[in-house]
């Protein structure tokens, strides 16, 4: 999924959008279905992005809340998301993140939203069981709906309730941990799969600046910086790197940490073997 909350999507510029989409379907080369988010503050808008990045070989649109929503209703707000799902000329996901954002289609309203058939995705980052509930239940009616959980703290929850797997953005470095979470608990082993859960939250808490995550996405970007990947730890958001920050991000890549996570960081082939699909 490109142009998400992790990929700086809502403030990257058009031009720099396009670009993202081009180079990433042209890496993918068909092996990946590339989702990208095309959030708006009507539903003319969203559609125009639908159509604009459906010409760069994008296979399915994320539509999360407005951004900017006058007389933001439950009506109006449920109706700009049925509009651009009966429009659209490509599949949908919704992009839940209940309270973080401004504008939330209530509960109440999620079945009748559910129900349109060519809504085939929800990334819940809601973090509320209750909405999570809603989505399970929407699944069970509808078994074509895939609901991954974008909920990077509390997985092993998610899977363990359902859900058909993960959409997350720390995922450009916590997938094979991830993985291991999956695996636990498709095989019914919740203590590994707890464990894992544990593990990979504290390596979150070392990249994004401990439980306050103070460094969030400058920290994530060092950590790519440290493991060669990106060039900079540049971003829109403009979030510090603590001094300690930084000294366990290095500790970590290097492995002089002594917690093995260089092993969970550098994945390989061999080590890592693809479990969803969108």
């Amino acid at each position: 999924m490109l142009a998400g909350t992790c990929g700086e999507g809502p403030w990257l510029r058009e031009r720099d959008r396009e670009l993202l989409a081009r180079t990433a379907v042209e890496a993918a080369r068909g092996k990946l279905t590339i989702a990208m988010q095309v959030s708006d503050n009507s539903w003319g808008r969203v559609l125009d992005n639908v159509e604009a990045v459906a010409a760069l070989g994008v296979e399915l649109a994320v539509v999360a809340a407005p951004s900017h929503f006058i007389n933001g209703t439950t009506k109006r707000l449920v109706a700009h998301y049925a509009e651009v799902a009966r429009r659209s000329p490509l599949p949908i996901g919704l992009y839940d993140r209940g309270n973080h954002s401004p504008y939330v289609v209530p509960e109440s309203h999620l079945p009748e939203l559910l129900s349109e058939p060519n809504i085939v995705v929800v990334k819940d980052s809601a973090q509320q069981p209750s909405r999570r509930q809603c989505y399970i239940t929407a699944r069970d009616a509808r078994p074509e709906l895939k609901i991954y959980s974008g909920s990077e703290f509390d997985c092993d929850e998610y899977l363990e309730a359902g859900y058909d797997g993960l959409l997350l953005g720390g995922g450009i470095f916590n997938a094979l941990m991830a993985q291991t979470i999956i695996k636990a608990v498709r095989a019914g082993d919740m203590p590994r799969a707890r464990a894992a859960q544990a593990r990979m939250n504290d390596l979150m808490y070392r990249v994004y600046g401990g439980t306050k995550i103070a460094c969030w996405m400058t920290g994530l970007k060092e950590l790519m910086v440290q493991l060669g990947v990106f060039s900079s730890n540049f971003n829109l958001f403009e979030y510090p790197l603590t001094p300690e920050c930084l000294a366990q991000i290095k500790a970590a890549v290097s492995g002089s940490d002594g917690l093995g996570y260089r092993e969970d960081l550098l994945v390989t082939r061999r080590s890592f073997t693809p479990l969803i699909a969108v």
